[in-house]
């Protein structure tokens, strides 16, 4: 017995000095210590952001605070008009001449960054493409702040990153840290910000990504809490579930949520289509979708801004049933406006937004069903927030977590869950595709795998370029021209990263050579649609 003893500290350094030895052989440490930094300074940035919107508020509104909706019953008709329109000016300038892409970045650029190790976010465009969202939000325009906040807190993450030449899987752990700080910081909520991370921009629960997230979530909350103070996002009333008879109800909530889910995402697909196929100068177009959502938010001050002084009232069940119904369309074509004109913004917010609609409207006819079963309207609307706002992001975990920590409805967890995965499985089964993912196909970056590889590498530009006529007159590329001209034998992928990389929606095609002679035309809207014929067809072949 004397002898083990003895030579137990002997097998104890046998085993843990290799693990030691990899801990310190991974740089963890630093990661470690990265990750507080990035923390900290990730939710710094996240309430300059905030502040930044209320400030740009001032000149239309008066009002720094989110009761935009108070402040804007208080404003005269054309102070409404003239935010969103000075907003647009604003934004269009900025567009233009400062963010090479002719648009802000969001989400989809950090998971773009994640998926192409190679891939750097731009500190300075970060940077100008978070002004450009605070002026949107603070003139007016529909959308959410977590989008610009995620990127304004990857792009930090990034630099740092790329300063300490870290290997590749430790600037995506930072990546994802810089992430869960924003979200902790902009929310706070810290549990769903490292959820987050892990399941939207990871992709994976990997052990030693864990501990820097977590490192980093908490320091942004930590020093959110003590500038904004420790209260939830919303104020949620006093709610209980009446009877277990319910859950068929809280099912069905699922079905409709996700109906609002799938055609929130359409609107948005459908108004970015139609700004891409229009002839308006990119400049011009948030002008344009300022003037548009000014005047609905005339008629209907609810949808303008972030919307969580609506999203409160839908809560406590001060939104009439009518109104409720006229939001969910008013909000969704707002966001579809703001979003295809080129305004920064998210569409987290707006999720919430219209699932606290859908939620509580649908509370409002349960009960007029069944009077004795129902529960109050803002337990059907909290649980109408996770389910639209889980089946549009298809992060469904992350977002059931984020709606406790805004509601600190803890006491709904079965109900929550139940919602959010019916809304999240039959998007899934109606559409396929989050809305972060369809952005990234947008680019022609797939992050899974599957038939769409094939069709990427095998299609060629000559396949949907467009030739000119018989008897036109030769035309040659001119170098100066500020364009990036695509070959006949280039892939459908580079063609739609040509595209997106430089904000081009028609490309020349030049011949194989040195005169630059031009071929053909390939337009944005062509090569997407020859991508969607040529998958359908690869799926039908594969399932007939």
């Amino acid at each position: 017995m004397l002898d083990v003893l003895r030579a137990m500290p002997a097998r104890i350094r046998q085993w843990v000095t290799p693990n030691i030895r990899a801990y310190l052989e991974n740089r963890q440490p630093m990661i470690w210590l990265l990750s507080l930094v990035i923390g900290l300074s990730v939710a710094l940035a996240a309430i300059g952001f905030r502040l930044l919107i209320g400030a740009v508020q001032l000149y239309w509104l008066g009002d720094t605070t989110e009761q935009v909706l108070s402040a804007a019953r208080q404003t005269p008709w054309y102070m409404i008009m003239a935010g969103p329109l000075i907003g647009g000016i604003v934004v269009g300038i900025i567009i233009t001449k400062f963010l090479p892409a002719r648009r802000t970045g969001g989400v989809a650029d950090v998971i773009e960054a994640r998926a192409l190790a190679g891939r750097r976010l731009s500190l300075r465009e970060g940077i100008v493409s978070a002004f450009a969202t605070a002026f949107s939000l603070g003139s007016g325009a529909s959308a959410g702040r977590e989008g610009p906040v995620i990127h304004l807190g990857a792009t930090l993450a990034s630099a740092v990153g790329e300063r300490m030449s870290l290997p590749d899987w430790s600037r995506r752990t930072l990546l994802a840290a810089g992430v869960a700080s924003a979200i902790s910081a902009s929310f706070n909520a810290p549990i769903a910000g490292v959820l987050f991370a892990h399941e939207v921009i990871l992709g994976h629960y990997a052990m030693r990504a864990f501990v820097p997230i977590v490192i980093s979530s908490a320091a942004g909350g930590i020093l959110s809490r003590a500038w904004f103070g420790d209260a939830a996002a919303f104020i949620v009333p006093e709610y209980q579930i009446t009877s277990y008879f319910e859950f068929p109800a809280f099912a069905l909530l699922g079905v409709v949520c996700a109906v609002v889910a799938v055609a929130f995402q359409f609107a948005l697909f459908a108004a970015d289509y139609v700004a891409r196929r229009t002839p308006i100068p990119v400049w011009a177009l948030p002008i344009i979708g300022g003037l548009m959502v000014g005047a609905m938010g005339v008629a209907f001050p609810h949808i303008l801004g972030v919307g969580y002084e609506t999203t409160d009232l839908a809560l406590w069940g001060q939104v009439p049933l009518m109104l409720m119904l006229t939001l969910i369309v008013m909000k969704t074509l707002a966001t579809a406006i703001t979003l295809a004109a080129r305004f920064g913004g998210g569409i987290f917010s707006p999720s919430l937004y219209l699932g606290a609609m859908t939620g509580g409207a649908f509370g409002i006819i349960a009960a007029s069903v069944f009077p004795d079963l129902a529960s109050s309207q803002a337990l059907y609307s909290i649980l109408g927030m996770g389910a639209v706002a889980g089946a549009v992001l298809g992060a469904p975990i992350s977002t059931t977590v984020i709606v406790f920590e805004l509601t600190g409805g803890y006491a709904l967890s079965i109900a929550l869950l139940l919602s959010v995965a019916i809304a999240h499985g039959i998007t899934q089964a109606l559409h396929g595709h989050s809305y972060f993912q369809w952005q990234l196909e947008m680019r022609g970056l797939f992050v899974q795998d599957g038939p769409h590889r094939t069709v990427l590498r095998n299609a060629r530009v000559m396949d949907f370029m467009t030739l000119p006529e018989e008897d036109a007159e030769p035309e040659y590329f001119d170098p100066d021209a500020g364009t990036t001209p695509l070959k006949p034998q280039d892939t459908l992928e580079t063609a739609l990263r040509v595209f997106d990389t430089g904000g081009h929606t028609r490309l020349p095609v030049v011949a194989e050579g040195k005169d630059g002679r031009i071929i053909g035309w390939a337009e944005q809207v062509q090569a997407l649609g020859h991508f969607n014929r040529r998958l359908i067809a690869a799926s039908e072949e594969e399932h007939r």
